[in-house]
């Protein structure tokens, strides 16, 4: 298991540097900052100033290579916009993200292995089919659209709850159902296709046959050898929540990191979207790196050699 958690742990490395490379590439080819950043009165040489006094003015490669240094010592750089530390600005914003796909992946998770599980279990029912039919709209509905019409019916008309902002429980409801939508119609449709499965398994058929209650042989024979895959997508969803809060976050005001990302890409701030790409691939690939060790843990069948 330790030489597995090394190598997992190195090849982590390499993509988080990937990472880093292609942003910082792709960011220096959209244009120049000082385009955005200065006034429109100031003088060439007022701009040829500030892209000096940003290193913008040097060749790539001694750019990134600067960066680079620095960024292993913790320094990503001021904002182009703040004038503030690029890392503390991104680590401000943190804990609102955080709580947010918290709360979208927990509902997610709630509503969509129990309908999951009912649905493999009364197949051809009609809560199978309404659970189906809510796995197709919930996967192909707009998170845009979505949340307007969230805003429009629940903030607006009937008043229930605030439409921005940050706050209270009721501030995070809207956010989070818009959020955690497609992830909740993802989950029910891989846990009703793996608890069908392992229903039509020979050994669920023999611990039927020999009188195994149906609630445990659901619960403990069932899912318990359906959890791979669906731990699997969770993984990956709660990975994956970062980049899709971007629009969610920008439609109710939530100030979040995505909205900053967001902002800053706008205004050209490179500092700010280098430093909140690489913390989303060091969450991603940590998050994949936990599921990973999780298999063990949940069939003993499975050794890291």
């Amino acid at each position: 298991m330790t030489a597995y958690l090394i190598r997992r742990a190195i090849g982590a490395l390499w993509v988080v540097v990937g990472v880093a490379v292609t942003v910082f590439v792709i960011l220096h080819l959209t244009g120049d900052p000082a385009a955005v950043m200065m006034p429109l009165e100031s003088t060439p040489q007022e701009i040829a100033q500030f892209r000096h006094n940003r290193g913008f003015d040097r060749p790539l490669w001694l750019q990134f290579g600067t960066f680079a240094w620095s960024a292993l010592h913790g320094d990503f750089g001021d904002s182009l916009r703040h004038g503030e530390p690029a890392l503390g600005l991104a680590l401000e914003r943190v804990p609102a993200s955080v709580e947010l796909a918290l709360a979208a992946i927990s509902l997610a998770v709630l509503v969509a292995i129990p309908a999951g599980i009912l649905a493999a279990v009364r197949r051809n029912s009609l809560l199978d089919i309404l659970a189906r039919v809510f796995s197709l709209i919930g996967q192909s509905m707009p998170v845009y659209w979505l949340g307007i019409m969230l805003i429009l019916l629940f903030g607006v008309q009937l008043g229930w709850f605030p439409v921005s902002g940050i706050g209270g429980l009721k501030h995070l409801v809207l956010p989070a159902i818009t959020l955690g939508l497609f992830s909740m119609a993802k989950v029910m449709r891989l846990t009703r296709a793996s608890m069908l499965d392992i229903l039509q398994s020979d050994f669920l058929r023999t611990a039927r046959a020999k009188g195994v209650l149906p609630l445990r042989l659901i619960l403990h024979h069932a899912l318990r050898n359906a959890w791979l895959p669906i731990v699997t997508v969770i993984g990956v969803e709660i990975g994956s929540l970062i980049s899709q809060a971007i629009i969610t976050e920008t439609i109710f005001g939530w100030p979040g990191i995505a909205r900053l990302a967001v902002q800053a890409i706008y205004d050209r701030d490179y500092p700010i979207v280098e430093v909140v790409v690489i913390l989303a691939a060091v969450s991603f690939v940590a998050i994949n790196l936990l599921v990973d060790v999780l298999y063990a843990a949940l069939d003993p069948r499975i050794r890291y050699e």
